[in-house]
């Protein structure tokens, strides 16, 4: 009797709760102890944002525009460059330099056509912010060759302890040609100097016939990158196919699998691996089946949130709400619905004054204030 007690309290649980097949981690509501302030509306589709020291904030918008927002005004800053505006490519992430106070050094992605062949392949740049305009543009680096396929270009930028630019850029619906082959672009996380010159100690210089701004390899379509404050380590997130989103905290040199180790299953349902670990290959530090569509990713360490402080912050495209990942150091011991229905979310970001900041398609950027 005891028994069925017990197995009727689960099926009522898990009821209430959507569940992770796979890691058997239940995903919680949370009661809401939050309002939202609007701090720029009418952006279709706002993908990076980064804050300026005066407290204004820069965020980029797919289909090419770069906004400067400064007391709730938007205006559009000049000389961005034309950007290759097809299916998930257009203007993309957006970072400052560590020193950015000493010298004003803002980074970029975007889908560019620059370069051989038709369509558009993710670049990144560097360039200062003058009068409203983008000045002194550098090319670091161009991503090759283009396609006119739409999907996968990652793309996000961050800076680790060491001040080193990662980026990432996604295998461009090619996944059984670039991912897995260091001698081509795409599928990969780069790592360059603040000038976009290639460390010494990037694991393949010296190498014949290799990409030598790789740091690592066999990634899908990441469009999540961000430093742990704690430990200093660079985390990422990918999109999966149909299941098998993961987060992987990234290494030197390593293979992250795709497409020879996945948890996913290709769109129509078949199959893309029927393997999912193989010696060589990083496992995932957590996947997400069924999917999410995890996209922008950020640390929460701000005092005004001691329920999420310590924890990671990850928006869902798919089911447009944003998720609390609890952590215990590198592992994941829960998953909570945090902002339910809000719309498709594109980034989150900590800002400089502690509050958390989301960018949602069609609605603007949104602020978190706690009650």
């Amino acid at each position: 009797m005891n028994r069925i007690i017990y197995i009727l309290f689960s099926c009522m649980l898990i009821s209430c709760h959507a569940q992770d097949k796979s890691n058997n981690i239940l995903l919680q509501n949370e009661i809401v102890s939050y309002t939202f302030e609007t701090i720029a509306d009418g952006i279709l589709i706002p993908w990076g944002m980064v804050f300026l020291p005066d407290g204004s904030l820069l965020v980029t918008e797919k289909s090419g525009q770069l906004l400067h927002i400064k007391n709730k005004i938007k205006t559009e800053i000049k000389n961005v460059p034309s950007v290759y505006n097809r299916g998930q490519g257009g203007l993309l992430d957006i970072v400052l330099h560590p020193n950015y106070i000493q010298n004003g050094w803002i980074y970029i992605t975007y889908a560019s056509t620059e370069g051989d062949g038709e369509g558009g392949n993710t670049k990144l740049i560097r360039a200062k912010l003058e009068n409203e305009s983008l000045t002194q543009i550098e090319y670091l680096y161009k991503c090759s060759p283009n396609t006119t396929k739409g999907q996968h270009f990652g793309s996000r930028i961050v800076f680790d302890n060491q001040g080193y630019l990662y980026f990432s850029v996604g295998e461009r619906g090619e996944h059984f040609v670039n991912p897995q082959d260091i001698s081509r672009d795409n599928g990969k996380i780069y790592r360059l100097n603040d000038d976009g010159s290639i460390p010494r100690d990037n694991p393949f210089v010296g190498q014949a016939n290799t990409k030598e701004a790789i740091y690592s390899y066999g990634v899908r379509n990441p469009q999540g990158l961000a430093k742990n404050p704690i430990t200093g380590a660079i985390w990422e997130h990918e999109h999966g196919p149909q299941g098998g989103d993961e987060i992987n905290i990234i290494k030197k040199g390593t293979n992250y699998g795709w497409p020879i180790v996945t948890y996913g299953l290709n769109y129509d349902s078949t199959i893309i691996s029927t393997k999912q670990e193989i010696k060589g290959v990083e496992n995932p530090l957590y996947q997400w089946t069924p999917s999410i569509a995890p996209c922008g990713m950020a640390f929460v360490t701000s005092n005004l949130y001691p329920n999420w402080k310590g924890h990671l912050l990850v928006g869902s495209l798919k089911f447009q709400y944003l998720e609390l990942v609890k952590l215990r150091g590198t592992e994941i011991i829960g998953r909570q619905k945090i902002a339910t229905d809000i719309g498709r979310m594109r980034n989150v970001i900590e800002g400089p004054d502690g509050y958390i900041y989301i960018a949602v398609e069609g609605k603007g950027i949104l602020k978190i204030i706690p009650n």
